[in-house]
């Protein structure tokens, strides 16, 4: 379960942290800050269910849907702390700076997704590939020979 908590955070923090670099020097400069996040956004969601979903069909004969849960919460509090460090020692941001003093909009919108991404392994075992808990199995139909 830790191996999956931490291929999910890092498939997804991987992205952002080459995103970040793109939008701030690229976007930032044409469009502004907050359409820059803007157009990050989506880029984010995309990543974040693929890498979900690889995850999901990698690991789901091993996680009932409460450990998914666990999986997606212990990422997303690892993106948090992750987010903040790299604000502090980056971007010599304070805390404050990181955490509660962002643009209305994308600030909103951020949080969103930091809470479908904690949501996203759990929902996706559920809707994709849903799977019994340890230790149950339903007999499988075979098909008729005839």
């Amino acid at each position: 379960m830790i191996r999956a908590v931490a291929t999910y955070f890092a498939a997804v923090f991987g992205i952002g942290f080459v995103l970040g670099p793109i939008r701030e020097w690229v976007l930032v400069p044409r469009v502004g800050a907050r359409n820059a996040e803007l157009i990050e956004f989506p880029v984010m969601v995309v990543a974040m269910l693929l890498a979900a979903r690889w995850l999901v069909r990698r690991h789901r004969p091993l996680l009932t849907r409460t450990r998914w849960l666990f999986v997606g919460m212990a990422a997303a509090t690892l993106v948090l702390a992750a987010d903040v460090a790299v604000g502090v020692f980056l971007r010599e941001m304070t805390l404050r700076a990181i955490l509660l003093q962002r643009d209305p909009v994308t600030g909103l919108i951020y949080y969103a997704l930091v809470i479908l991404f904690a949501l996203l392994p759990c929902l996706l075992q559920s809707f994709i590939c849903p799977v019994e808990p340890k230790g149950t199995s339903m007999p499988r139909s075979e098909p008729d020979g005839g």
